[in-house]
């Protein structure tokens, strides 16, 4: 039994993983944004395409 307790105590203990999880996360915050801006300047580039090709003549 106090083996066990203390392979709990030492799995609590234990920060080497929480970096690598940091740093997931955080890649993870910026592909989101990333794919938001994206998204955006995509839809405004389409607007600005279809406002220059209603100003050229029809022929």
């Amino acid at each position: 039994m106090q083996k066990t307790l203390d392979l709990v105590r030492d799995f609590a203990r234990d920060e080497e993983g929480v970096t690598a999880i940091e740093y997931g996360l955080l890649a993870a915050l910026i592909a989101v944004a990333i794919i938001a801006a994206a998204g955006l300047v995509g839809t405004n580039l389409a607007g600005m395409f279809n406002y220059i090709a209603g100003l050229l003549p029809q022929g």
